[in-house]
């Protein structure tokens, strides 16, 4: 490729003309005139024509599956960003007419705020006064807590006599015990263990048009966080077809807190590297520490706002992340931690650094998965400990939904994803669009790192510190490489890397990121020397676009 505008990340050349690319590896990164050396008559020479490339994206957290499986298992989707009570109402009836019979109703989502501002309470007693013969259970938007209906809790075994998991608990009437049917962070495990698992093939056509889609917007290396055996084959099935557009650490389910994983331990035992791959491993384990902003779950350090004493829920005693963050880090497993409390962080940061005094430092990079909100005093201790701290974008700037989910903050609000104290402080930090909480399409949440504003103008104002344009390049490029152990061989395009390069149609370091980066589009993803996406027909002649309609004709989850 040559005549290019080619931002290599790389700090020693950050400039080059052109590059050449042999056995999936970059073997010159350069001027013109020195990457024409090596041009032979069997050469494949593309003319960039001044268009801007740098390295293919890393999306360090998202979830393909809980996205799309509900759909292609033929589960509810309400189909409405944030539904009001009467549209979700109407969705769950028009589903049981569709669908008659006595089968469970199961889908997404809700939004608990949007039954505050209608003045009701989500739960089984809503849920029965239109539909109580037939088991309903509905996923909030946020993933975090699902609410059921009397049949439901019937059918999982939830009464006033159950006892809540570690990783969770059954809202009740505080007088009664009696469950009000919102079952909150792993309770909700109850729920799906009583229902019929998720087809196989609904969960391989997930990740397949999944990968498919984060490979058109110039995603190379990808985190599926939390998965189960069931999940692991459904990966391992598109892989030997030859087609996995990218490649994926996958997160095993330490906890019952989306879907019950029956192996676990034969998994994390060395089960898991059954599934080994170039393009595939499953060497990472995903825990939820603590729950979300909207049910109040979030671990603080201190209490909640308003509250005399609640701080949130922890869903595991300090002793057993202390223990289990070590043995993990013994047997090579990354700890992909939730925390969106500052106190969830907190012990997971003390857990990291008594793994390092028990195994020595050099083990694995743990990373803090959503670092919603972070003590100041915490800050540098990213760096001191090697763990990554790792960023989602749905609450990077002002929107209904960020300003409704989160509103509980308060004005701790403003100091959430701290992005810009972590990198401050000399750590790595990264991105994941935690899909389907937040657009699968990572340029969203690419520009709102540089702005703190909404993409798309719909709300005024700014959210957090932004960082520069470069650094959010790296935070996307190298330190998602950094953060998969593999930034020797991939991360930047230099030579003898991995051969993984993007072509957009604009140069985002010569524009304003405000209401400019979100609208980019990718007219070429080379991975490991392979032509992933190329919709103009660039290299192979055939346009990418027309194959991915082929396969995937109703494949659109670009909604933000």
């Amino acid at each position: 490729m040559r005549n290019g505008r080619i931002y290599t990340v790389d700090f020693d050349t950050p400039w080059a003309e052109a590059v050449a690319i042999k056995n999936g590896k970059f073997i010159a990164v350069g001027s013109n005139a020195e990457i024409e050396k090596l041009t032979a008559d069997y050469t494949h020479v593309h003319d960039l024509n001044g268009a801007f490339a740098m390295p293919g994206l890393h999306d360090m957290h998202t979830h393909p599956d809980l996205a799309l499986g509900p759909k292609y298992s033929e589960y509810l989707d309400v189909g409405i960003d944030t539904p009001t009570p009467d549209e979700v109402r109407e969705a769950i009836l028009a589903y049981a007419s569709a669908n008659p019979g006595d089968d469970w109703i199961f889908g997404k989502h809700f939004v608990h705020f949007a039954f505050r501002k209608a003045g009701l309470e989500p739960g089984r007693d809503w849920l029965d006064s239109f539909i109580p013969d037939r088991p309903v259970a509905i996923m909030d938007r946020m993933w975090g807590s699902c609410m059921a209906n009397s049949k439901a809790l019937e059918l999982a075994g939830v009464s006033t006599d159950s006892i809540d998991p570690n990783n969770g608990y059954i809202v009740r009437d505080p007088l009664s015990g009696k469950p009000n049917g919102i079952l909150v962070d792993g309770a909700y495990a109850l729920i799906m263990a009583a229902m019929p698992p998720p087809p196989l093939k609904a969960l391989t056509r997930a990740y397949r048009e999944g990968a498919r889609f984060q490979s058109s917007r110039g995603v190379v290396a990808t985190k599926y966080v939390h998965v189960c055996e069931q999940r692991l084959e459904a990966l391992r099935t598109i892989d030997r077809s030859g087609d996995l557009p990218l490649r994926v650490e996958a997160a095993i389910s330490w906890q019952d807190d989306i879907f019950p994983v029956k192996r676990r331990w034969e998994l994390l035992a060395g089960e898991r590297h059954f599934y080994r791959s170039r393009r595939l491993n499953a060497n990472a384990v995903k825990f939820h520490f603590d729950g979300t902003a909207e049910p109040r779950t979030s671990y603080l350090i201190s209490p909640w706002p308003n509250e005399a004493t609640w701080q949130g829920s922890l869903n595991m005693t300090p002793e057993h992340i202390y223990d289990m963050v070590a043995e993990m880090d013994r047997k090579r497993i990354r700890v992909i931690a939730h925390c969106t409390g500052d106190g969830a962080s907190d012990i997971f940061l003390d857990a990291v650094a008594e793994c390092r005094r028990r195994n020595g430092h050099g083990g694995m990079r743990h990373q803090c998965a959503h670092s919603t909100l972070l003590d100041e005093a915490n800050l540098k201790r990213f760096a001191e400990l090697d763990v990554i701290a790792e960023f989602s974008p749905v609450g990077w700037f002002p929107s209904e939904f960020t300003l409704g989910a989160r509103s509980s903050f308060g004005e701790r609000l403003q100091e959430a994803y701290n992005v810009r104290g972590v990198l401050d402080e000399g750590g790595v930090a990264v991105m994941g669009t935690d899909w389907p909480v937040s657009s699968i399409d990572p340029w969203f949440g690419f520009e709102a790192l540089t702005t703190r504003e909404n993409p798309r103008g719909e709300m005024e104002g700014k959210l957090g510190k932004p960082v520069t344009p470069e650094e959010a390049i790296r935070m996307v490029t190298i330190n998602g490489a950094y953060a998969m152990g593999c930034e020797d061989t991939t991360g930047s395009i230099s030579v003898g890397k991995s051969a993984d390069i993007i072509v957009l149609d604009r140069n985002l370091l010569e524009i304003d990121p405000k209401g400019n980066w979100h609208k980019s589009k990718v007219n070429l993803t080379v991975m490991d020397g392979e032509v992933m996406h190329d919709p103009l027909g660039w290299l192979n002649g055939t346009p990418f676009e027309t194959r991915f309609q082929e396969a995937a004709p109703d494949f659109t989850p670009v909604e933000i």
